[in-house]
C-alpha cells in the first residue's frame, strides 16, 4: 500500500461515534447488555444442540453453526467498540484492521450462504419427508456447512486484498466503528469506481444467490403445505419455518439495505446505526426467535434445567 512521503504507516483511527460524546455512554451500556445476551443465547443453543439427542438433527446442526458464527461475528467487532466508547484511544493497528475486515466480512458472507442452506434443509424436511434422512445425510450436511465457510472466507480474502491494495496516501481516519470495505475505500486518494463496482457485483452474488435459493425453497414449501388437508398439519409445517423466515428477513433486510444501495442515499451516521443492527442486534435476537418459536428447544432447555435441579 502506497503511503505519503514514504513514511511508515502504523494504523488507523476509528472515529466511530466520537462526534456524539453524549451518546457514547448510553451506547456502551446498551451494547454491553446486548453483547452479554448474545453470548448467553448463542452459547445456550450450541450447548443444547449437543446435549439433547432429540436436537441432533440436520436442522439443529445448521442452527448450532449459525449460533457459533454469530458469536464469532459479534466478538470480531463489539469488544473493541466497547473499549473505544469508554476510552480516548480509538486507534487500531494496520494488521488489526486487516484481520478484522477479513474475519467480519468472512463471517457475514458465510451467514448469507448458511441461511440459504438452512432453507434447503426446510424444503427437504417438508417436501421430501420420507427421504429426508437420506437427502440430508450427515456427510452432506457437513459438506454444505463447510462449503458455506470456505466460500464466505474466499470472498472475504479477495475483498480484503483488493481493498488494502488501494493507495491511501497517509489518510488513516475511518469514519466508522470497525474496519469495513466502504469506509476504507473512502480514504483512497485515487478513483475507486472499479473497486466499488466490484464490491457491488460480489455483494449481489453473495446476497442474492442465497436469496434465490430461499425463495425457491419456500415457494415449493408453500405449495406442499397447501396440499395438506388438515389445518393443524399446515400450522405445524409453517411453524417449523417461521423462525428461519424471521431470521432471514432481519439479516438480509439490513444487509441488502447496507450494501446494495448507492452511498449517497444515506448519511455515514445512518450507515453506522444500520451496521450496529446487523453486527449486534440480529445475532442477539436469533437465539430468542428460535427459542420462543420452537417447542423442541424450549423442551430441551427444561430438561437440562430439571436435570440440574434433580442432581442437587
Amino acid at each position: 500500500m502506497e503511503q505519503k512521503n514514504g513514511s511508515s504507516f502504523t494504523g488507523f483511527v476509528l472515529l466511530g461515534f466520537s462526534d456524539r460524546p453524549q451518546l457514547e455512554l448510553v451506547l456502551f451500556v446498551v451494547l454491553l447488555i446486548f453483547y452479554l445476551f448474545t453470548l448467553l443465547g448463542n452459547t445456550t443453543i450450541i450447548a443444547l444442540s449437543h446435549l439433547d439427542p432429540h436436537l441432533q438433527t440436520p436442522m439443529y446442526f445448521f442452527l448450532s453453526n449459525l449460533s457459533f458464527l454469530d458469536l464469532c461475528y459479534t466478538t470480531s467487532t463489539v469488544p473493541q467498540l466497547l473499549v473505544h466508547l469508554r476510552g480516548a484511544d480509538k486507534s487500531i493497528s494496520f494488521g488489526g484492521c486487516v484481520v478484522q475486515l477479513l474475519v467480519a466480512l468472512g463471517l457475514g458472507s458465510t451467514e448469507c450462504i448458511l441461511l440459504g442452506v438452512m432453507a434447503f434443509d426446510r424444503y427437504a424436511a417438508i417436501c421430501r419427508p420420507l427421504h429426508y434422512t437420506v437427502v440430508m445425510h450427515p456427510r452432506l450436511c457437513a459438506l454444505m456447512a463447510s462449503a458455506s465457510w470456505v466460500i464466505g472466507f474466499a470472498n472475504s480474502s479477495l475483498q480484503t486484498v483488493l481493498t488494502f491494495l488501494v493507495p491511501l496516501c497517509g489518510r488513516n481516519k475511518i469514519d466508522h466503528f470497525f474496519c469495513e470495505v466502504p469506509p476504507l475505500l473512502k480514504l483512497a486518494c485515487v478513483d475507486t469506481t472499479a473497486n466499488e463496482s466490484e464490491l457491488f457485483f460480489v455483494s449481489v452474488i453473495i446476497l442474492l444467490v442465497p436469496v434465490a435459493l430461499i425463495i425457491f425453497s419456500y415457494g415449493r414449501i408453500v405449495r406442499a403445505v397447501l396440499r395438506i388437508k388438515s389445518s393443524a398439519g399446515q400450522r405445524k409445517a409453517f411453524g417449523t419455518c417461521g423462525s428461519h423466515i424471521t431470521v432471514v428477513s432481519l439479516f438480509y433486510g439490513t444487509a441488502i439495505y447496507a450494501y446494495l444501495q448507492p452511498n449517497n442515499n444515506h448519511s455515514q451516521d445512518h450507515g453506522k446505526f444500520v451496521s450496529l443492527f446487523y453486527t449486534i442486534v440480529t445475532p442477539m435476537v436469533n437465539p430468542v426467535i428460535y427459542t420462543l418459536r420452537n417447542k423442541d428447544v424450549t423442551g430441551a432447555m427444561k430438561k437440562v434445567l430439571c436435570r440440574d435441579c434433580d442432581s442437587r
